[in-house]
């Protein structure tokens, strides 16, 4: 195995995903060994079916840990909570409603659930999703969109960005270049977009222009492959994809992060040598890794780890590109607010449920 400081170079790179309500042996070495820059959580790491003061203080130990065995004091502390379906958290957090309803109130709802993501020590959602719903059969998006017309996508996403910023949450735009239209789940396999640079212009590309300028910190990739576009390679390591249409054509400058590496759509690419380079010279930063859906064995974690490690010292990973990336990363990390695990007043919990069923019929 790699030196153990080569690894932590890694963790820069690296949101990792904890494996339940406390820490396992697995997640105190990898936290330890890689020390990664943020956490991913999910609904397993809530103690659920107990009171809300009982699994915030479990919640509260575990933050705790994770940041004393990683060695950090500031970690990109992460939750993917869109509402809808996509709710990891147990009651009494609200139950806001998918994107496609909240419409006039989109800023609104995005500022209570930055009040509520803070109160759990989150300071980065993975939202606003920016894919258009345009095909009726999307197994994967569908009402999660904040719209089925570019034009309504781009200024709801843009209003909940708005929201979470303004209320000190970090917000991500997903899935770059654009899952919308797709008929398959990239969980479960590769999908593949037969549309090309124009027809991305025209509709995908709408919504992330306008969460660009009102300049989002974080894209999320898509495992998708646009074989017009790029004939080899899905979007999280293409070059034509992440430099010459988001860095250069749209002018985005902060952090590309790539959606999980454990999604069946590109894990088994990701188990190969030289996969990691290709996706840093492509144009990823930082790289989620779940532990989530094919398993929550820790070698997968490692084996990208050394992966990394190894193209660093044969050269074909550019110590320049990680360099780069790693200064993108660490400059976000900079001015990215540290929240405390507290309890919420339950008079903000009840305003929030009011919130909830007004959204739900807007």
């Amino acid at each position: 195995m790699s030196g153990s400081q080569e690894l932590k170079r890694f963790g820069h790179h690296l949101i990792l995903g904890i494996s339940g309500a406390t820490l396992s042996d697995d997640d105190k070495r990898a936290l330890s060994e890689l020390k990664p820059i943020g956490v991913i959580f999910f609904a397993k790491n809530f103690l659920d079916g107990t009171p809300y003061q009982v699994w915030l203080e479990s919640f509260k130990d575990l933050n705790n840990q994770i940041r004393e065995y990683a060695e950090r004091d500031s970690m990109f502390m992460t939750l993917d909570h869109e509402g809808g379906r996509v709710i990891r958290t147990p009651l009494p957090i609200t139950r806001f409603t998918h994107a496609l309803l909240l419409r006039s109130h989109a800023q609104e709802v995005a500022k209570a659930t930055a009040t509520e993501l803070k109160s759990l020590g989150i300071n980065l959602s993975w939202a606003p999703i920016a894919d258009v719903f345009s095909h009726p059969h999307n197994p994967v998006i569908g009402p999660r969109a904040f719209g089925n017309t570019p034009e309504i996508a781009a200024k709801d996403a843009r209003d909940y960005y708005l929201g979470l910023q303004e209320s000190g949450i970090l917000g991500c735009a997903k899935h770059f270049p654009g899952h919308g239209d797709t008929s398959k789940d990239s969980h479960i396999e590769l999908p593949i977009l037969d549309l090309t640079l124009e027809d991305l212009r025209l509709r995908e590309l709408i919504p992330f222009k306008a969460l660009i300028e009102v300049q989002i910190p974080l894209i999320m990739t898509a495992h998708i492959l646009f074989p017009k576009i790029d004939a080899d390679l899905p979007a999280t390591l293409s070059q034509p994809i992440l430099n010459s249409i988001l860095r250069k054509e749209l002018g985005f400058q902060g952090v590309v992060v790539s959606d999980d590496l454990d999604m069946k759509a590109i894990s088994d690419m990701f188990m190969k040598a030289g996969t990691v380079a290709r996706s840093f010279h492509a144009g990823c930063d930082l790289f989620i890794v779940s532990r989530n859906i094919n398993s929550s064995s820790i070698e997968r974690t490692y084996q990208i780890a050394e992966d990394f490690v190894d193209s660093l010292s044969n050269g074909s990973l550019d110590e320049s590109v990680v360099e780069a990336a790693r200064e993108r990363i660490e400059k976000l990390l900079a001015v990215t607010p540290q929240y405390p695990v507290e309890i919420l007043d339950r008079d903000i919990l009840l305003q929030h449920a009011k919130l909830a069923i007004a959204s739900s019929y807007s």
